[in-house]
């Protein structure tokens, strides 16, 4: 049998975080200065140069270690994946931020096995921090274990909420707009920023309560729902009802607020 189908799970996750920390490496040498562009086909350049310096490592690291695996690098992606692994992979989470010298961006690599997150890795260039998740052995940062927040009382919470992508739907916008001003009568703070896997590392390290959003991709979310899964929180759709990546909402909170965000997002 090849050393590849020998690796456990845990010590391919060691090696997928090796992977993610030299791209992350490779994504800090180019940041630092804003990025001019001045129609939409220069943004789209500036974000392909991005994801394609991340991806010239990321892509062979990976690929290497699980041959047979399928690949998805794009992170607008949604809906569920053929049986069998697959990789699920944002280059440059928050590309936009990087462009634009905000410090807010990540890279993430996520084992896909039969439409489950197995282990998952989001690493932050520019503090130096890796988020790693095992399915059923906890979520880590840095090694030390995460553990959501014990709060109980959405009027005490810090929450968050992001935005799925560019060019959404109305009807999206529009529902988004109206979550935010539910959360902004019942939550103490609502945080509004993109991108989604930044506030969900933070809800798995038990430094905000709830982070919901409309629609998203896989590449946003199947990372911080398995950290935040691992982490001890609570994932489910914006209803309540258990999360995949075909539903149209998802909400990831500690559990003792989870079924007060559930009622402040049906409003």
């Amino acid at each position: 049998m090849s050393e590849t189908l020998q690796t456990t799970d845990a010590d391919l996750l060691d090696r997928t975080a090796a992977a993610v920390r030299e791209a992350g490496a490779a994504l800090r040498e180019r940041f630092g200065e804003v990025v001019p562009y001045r129609t939409r086909e220069e943004l789209m350049s500036a974000l392909a140069a991005n994801d394609g310096t991340a991806l010239d490592i990321l892509r062979p690291r990976l690929t290497s270690l699980r041959p047979d695996a399928g690949w998805v690098e794009d992170e607008l992606d949604g809906g569920a994946l053929p049986s069998g692994e697959w990789w699920v992979v944002d280059p440059a989470e928050g590309n936009v931020n990087h462009l634009r010298a905000l410090p807010e961006w990540a890279v993430t690599a996520t084992l896909v096995r039969d439409n489950q997150p197995v282990l998952t890795v989001v690493h932050l260039p520019l503090t130096g921090e890796t988020y790693t998740a095992l399915a059923g052995a906890g979520a880590h940062l840095d090694g030390r274990p995460l553990h959501v927040s014990q709060a109980a009382d959405l009027g005490l919470s810090v929450v968050a909420t992001s935005q799925a992508r560019p060019d959404e739907d109305e009807d999206v916008v529009r529902r988004v707009g109206s979550s935010i001003t539910a959360m902004l009568i019942d939550a103490l703070v609502v945080r509004v920023a993109v991108p989604a896997t930044l506030h969900l590392v933070n809800v798995a390290a038990g430094r905000l309560d709830a982070f919901w959003q409309f629609a998203g991709a896989r590449a946003d979310l199947l990372p911080g729902a398995l950290l935040v899964t691992e982490a001890g929180g609570r994932i489910s759709d914006a209803e309540g009802r258990p999360w995949t990546p075909q539903s149209a909402g998802f909400l990831a909170a500690a559990p003792g607020v989870h079924a007060q965000a559930v009622a402040t997002l049906a409003r």
